[in-house]
């Protein structure tokens, strides 16, 4: 079994490739139960045909300003569209048992019937007991190549029909849409978050160059209500 120590797949500092390591269905559970016993902060995995990769946070400010500005991005663009149920959830991990399983830094569902949990099931959502979501985020800062190749490979095969990828140093945003023929292709213009232009966002995460995401969040706020 994959245990959270030495012996680990998990990255030991920011400065290590991320390594995807060959694991078995078990190891990537044992990793996820692990992590959850010890209470371990923002610990990432994914397990993708019969490989894992466990990451234990080794994002910094940086990371973590563009993922809040994500947040605050869905919540104002939702108080623009009052009739729309939405829920997001960030950090939490979704997986089809056996197959694939994955922890991107945003879920967004659109619409009721979204998943919940119940005492002594597992905190994990399973996409053959819930829907798949409508969007997820991946912020990467050390975990770009990935973002946009094995984990971009995942949630494809899971059939998330709208994936966008934050690269955190270049304040760029790459958006896809699922095909028909399961493979994602980018995209200008959001399905998810109805008509928004991802060029908006992108010009949004630009301005953290020289502001705080709180600014940021406040003008493009202004942006879709003007």
């Amino acid at each position: 079994m994959v245990a959270l120590t030495t012996s680990s797949p998990a990255r030991k500092s920011s400065e290590e490739i991320p390594q995807w390591v060959p694991a078995t269905w078990a190891d990537y559970i044992a990793a996820c139960e692990e992590a959850e016993a010890q209470q371990v902060d923002h610990f990432r995995v994914y397990f993708n045909q019969r490989y894992l990769f466990v990451d234990m946070g080794w994002e910094g400010i940086s990371h973590s300003k563009c993922r809040e500005l994500l947040t605050m991005i869905f919540f104002a663009w939702f108080v623009q569209q009052p009739d729309i149920i939405f829920e997001a959830m960030g950090g939490c991990i979704i997986e089809k048992p056996e197959q694939r399983g994955a922890s991107p830094d945003e879920v967004l569902y659109l619409g009721a019937d979204t998943p919940q949990w119940s005492l002594g099931e597992s905190r994990r959502v399973n996409l053959r007991r819930w829907r798949v979501p409508n969007l997820v985020c991946e912020v990467g800062d050390t975990t770009l190549a990935s973002d946009l190749d094995e984990k971009k490979e995942i949630y494809a095969a899971l059939e998330v029909p709208e994936y966008w990828v934050i690269d955190v140093k270049a304040l760029r945003v790459i958006a896809f849409l699922l095909q028909a023929d399961g493979r994602y292709q980018q995209c200008e213009v959001s399905e998810a978050l109805s008509g928004l232009e991802i060029s908006l966002v992108e010009k949004t995460f630009a301005r953290l160059a020289n502001e705080t995401n709180g600014s940021a969040a406040q003008w493009f706020s202004q942006q879709i209500s003007s």
